[in-house]
């Protein structure tokens, strides 16, 4: 039976940061299990192919949320990365870390070293950027994040009618204040995807004490006593060779939100009451794995474009290919763009102490649904979603099966806070789509339509047609052994059980103001250090 001092789950955004850094430590061996495949395909190096993405089952998930209330009934396409990068391989590219308050507020709840003083240093360590100042942003980190180099009028007109607005132009999102609009920031180097794969494995691969196994689907945990010793997985399908391998030291699970917590339920870590129905022998008993879970809900504006060309002609037929040549060459392209332009953060009302609704601007319009296809005539799109939702839901296993997908419900709007706080960003996500600079530009609101105006007619349009931003987290949320939701400890240890971890979204205790994939990372990085007792300030990163 092999064995290695680590074995880390999941070769996504957290996953690949750890097999990094954990390798560099020569006197260690560390296996990475992947369920997906190698990260070659074409899609995946081109920024544009986000949306191609939405629908390839070989490196994505395609999981599907459960309809709700608050979704008029609708399953809604949860896509997951399946492949090395994970999500971070399918996602729209966009880098956003969130408001300081949002770790000053993890911190207060009593996870110990995460405050906004403590995970900045992280945060730097793993970018490459020359945006902002030295102050905030990291310079020389494996990740390279990019402002967006391909500027449109339309999103030109869009800022200038937030700032005519009220939002105030900001340079830097990333820096000290979030609070303003500003062309997004993104994780594309030269035109091409910068995933965590391309960022972390790829250039350690070639270690000899790393081994990378992929299409290695993980089943369970073993154990002995109350100490996680090893790993089942499957290799190669339902009917595939099935394996066991043992950890010296520690598994790691970097799952995701929806697996890490589907293979903790599996594994017999969860709730009793959950588990036994389904012939699952409770190991330990810890009720919060699969709840708490939340995720940013957005409806759009949709508005029919005049006298400016859009995206969406520049997607087919010759136009197509002359930006094909483009992205080739090196110049600046449609294929190289993230899946949002523009991005305004602003309050929801003036007495919030932070902004709280985040807001978006893309030169293209989508059919119905947002399944990554785009209109045929021009368009522009403006979505809105409140930052910090109260509504929470659950992710939790249907059966005793790890080849079938968990039950997964966010419970999207059932807090009236929420619901209030969505409507005052359709009505700023109007107002800007609607503003005086773009008006030389805006034909028409194609949806909901000049109709709908009043508070049950917005709303009514949220439960018809808004969705998921991907921004799935909290299924094993981190929180002292006081806190009876609580999964895993401030250094990211299982509640009660020896030798596991959780390092991925799932453990966020606390819903960021922000898209997920820098606060995932810079999680990764941090529980790197808490594995190898070293600190942002060793010589020795990579």
């Amino acid at each position: 039976m092999d064995t290695f001092d680590y074995i880390i789950i999941g070769a996504g955004s957290a996953g690949c940061v750890l097999a990094n850094r954990l390798s560099a430590d020569r006197g260690r061996t560390v296996c990475l299990l992947e369920a997906g495949g190698a990260d070659w395909h074409p899609w995946i190096q081109i920024p544009a192919g986000f949306m191609k993405l939405f629908h390839m089952p070989s490196v994505n998930w395609r999981y599907t949320m459960d309809a709700s209330a608050w979704t008029g009934g609708r399953e809604i396409l949860a896509p997951r990365g399946k492949t090395l990068g994970g999500s971070s391989a399918i996602n729209g590219h966009v880098w956003n870390r969130g408001q300081a308050a949002d770790f000053d507020h993890w911190a207060q709840r009593g996870n110990r070293g995460w405050g906004y003083a403590d995970v900045l240093p992280y945060f730097k360590r793993i970018e490459g950027t020359e945006v902002g100042d030295d102050t905030t942003r990291g310079r020389s980190g494996p990740l390279t994040v990019t402002e967006t180099d391909w500027t449109h009028p339309l999103c030109e007109a869009f800022i200038e009618g937030a700032v005519q607005n009220g939002i105030p132009r900001n340079p830097d999102y990333n820096g000290g204040v979030q609070e303003g609009v500003s062309y997004s920031q993104r994780a594309i180097r030269s035109g091409r995807r910068v995933s965590s794969a391309k960022a972390f494995l790829h250039p350690v691969k070639g270690r000899m004490n790393l081994e990378i196994r992929k299409k290695a689907i993980t089943t369970g945990l073993v154990f002995a006593g109350k100490r996680v010793t090893g790993v089942r997985y499957v290799q190669g399908g339902r009917d595939g060779a099935a394996h066991e391998i043992r950890a010296r030291r520690e598994v790691i699970l970097c799952a995701g939100t929806f697996n890490s917590a589907q293979i903790l339920q599996l594994s017999g870590i969860g709730d009793p009451e959950h588990l036994a129905p389904l012939g699952i022998k409770t190991v330990h008993a810890l009720p919060g794995v699969g709840r708490n879970l939340r995720d940013h809900y957005a409806p759009r504006f949709a508005a029919r474009v005049k006298d400016a060309a859009s995206i969406n002609e520049s997607t087919r037929g010759l136009k197509l290919a002359g930006e094909v040549v483009k992205w080739l060459t090196g110049q600046s392209s449609i294929l190289g763009v993230p899946a949002t332009l523009v991005y305004a953060f602003c309050k929801s009302h003036p007495t919030v102490e932070n902004s709280d609704l985040q807001i978006t601007f893309t030169p293209a319009s989508y059919a119905e649904g947002f399944q990554g296809i785009l209109e045929r005539e021009p368009g522009m799109t403006v979505a809105a979603w409140q930052q910090r939702p109260d509504s929470h839901g659950t992710c939790l296993i249907r059966s005793n099966d790890p080849f079938e997908q968990p039950a997964i419900d966010p419970n999207y709007l059932a807090e009236e806070s929420d619901r209030q706080v969505l409507l005052s960003g359709m009505r700023i996500a109007r107002t800007l789509l609607a503003s005086d600079p773009l008006k030389p530009f805006y034909e028409r609101e194609m949806y909901p339509g000049p109709d709908v105006q009043s508070d049950d007619e917005l709303l009514a349009c949220a439960k018809e047609r808004g969705t998921t931003t991907f921004h799935p987290m909290g299924t094993c949320r981190m929180g002292p052994n006081t806190d009876p939701s609580a999964v895993v400890d401030d250094e990211l240890k299982v509640h009660g059980i020896d030798g596991l971890r959780v390092v991925d979204a799932s453990i966020m205790p606390m819903m960021l103001s922000a898209n997920l994939n820098a606060g995932t990372m810079m999680i990764a990085d941090k529980a790197s250090d808490m594995i190898r007792g070293r600190t942002p300030l060793d010589a020795e990163l990579v």
